[in-house]
């Protein structure tokens, strides 16, 4: 057999063979035998670092409950495709407590950390929840967006795809109207607005019953706030989340 073209015995072997030894003992490379070879180089970093999942952030703002019951869900969806994590996130309430109070607004969870704009910088995609106010986003989240402008000057967010998702207290309140009007945020930073479409197939044509959600995103009814999200509004939040995750991984081999 030529050169290269099997595997040749080292002189320990050898002289073992020749004493009479039979041990078939791998043999052992040394540490830095290789050091100089720049793919085996890269095949030891693949082996010993752990591939980090892909991050999507899940930031929103719920005053009753409706959109972050959204947001548990869409957690749930990005979860389940492999590689990819769901960040839950909340931003910072700006009415004060004696005013939530006589709203009736129960409390935030401590559990789900606020954001600042400076830590959307690490996220590969983002999906924004929020209720509407006159058809558009609640002023809660335009104040998030509105100290985004270091990220704009520095073009942090540009080509991370992001989504929304909304909750309206009727049927004709916004649930397109909202996402609409929300666009400019992306289009400024340059991130590519990713809508679900019809991908929820024939969730979206169901008729039996109230259901927000439309081609833009995931969205409930919240009436006049004792309505909870119903099975179907969950389930598309769910699908958007899973879609979202799905995005995220065919950009990120590109």
């Amino acid at each position: 057999m030529g050169k290269g073209g099997g595997c040749v015995p080292s002189k320990k072997n050898a002289r073992d063979s020749a004493g009479g030894s039979t041990s078939n003992a791998p043999i052992a490379v040394e540490e830095n035998a290789h050091a100089d070879n720049p793919a085996d180089l890269q095949i030891q970093g693949m082996v010993s670092q752990p591939v980090a999942k892909l991050k999507i952030f899940i930031v929103f703002y719920s005053m009753y409950g409706h959109v972050e019951g959204l947001a548990r869900r869409m957690k749930k969806g990005v979860d389940g495709v492999e590689g990819v994590e769901g960040v839950l996130y909340r931003v910072a309430e700006t009415l004060p407590d004696e005013v939530l109070e006589k709203m009736r607004a129960p409390p935030k969870d401590d559990r789900i950390p606020e954001i600042t704009a400076a830590e959307m910088a690490a996220a590969d995609g983002i999906l924004f929840g929020f209720p509407t106010r006159y058809g558009c986003m609640a002023a809660q989240m335009k104040a998030f967006f509105d100290s985004t402008g270091q990220l704009w000057k520095e073009q942090k967010l540009a080509g991370k795809p992001a989504g929304f998702f909304v909750s309206t207290g009727t049927q004709c309140g916004g649930q397109e109207t909202t996402a609409w009007t929300a666009i400019t945020q992306l289009a400024h930073h340059g991130m590519l607005f990713v809508p679900i479409g019809y991908t929820f197939g024939t969730g979206m044509f169901k008729m039996d019953s109230v259901r927000g959600g439309s081609p833009y995103g995931a969205g409930v009814f919240a009436g006049d706030g004792a309505r909870a999200p119903s099975e179907t509004e969950l389930a598309l939040a769910e699908h958007q989340g899973k879609y979202m995750a799905v995005v995220v991984k065919r950009l990120a081999r590109t």
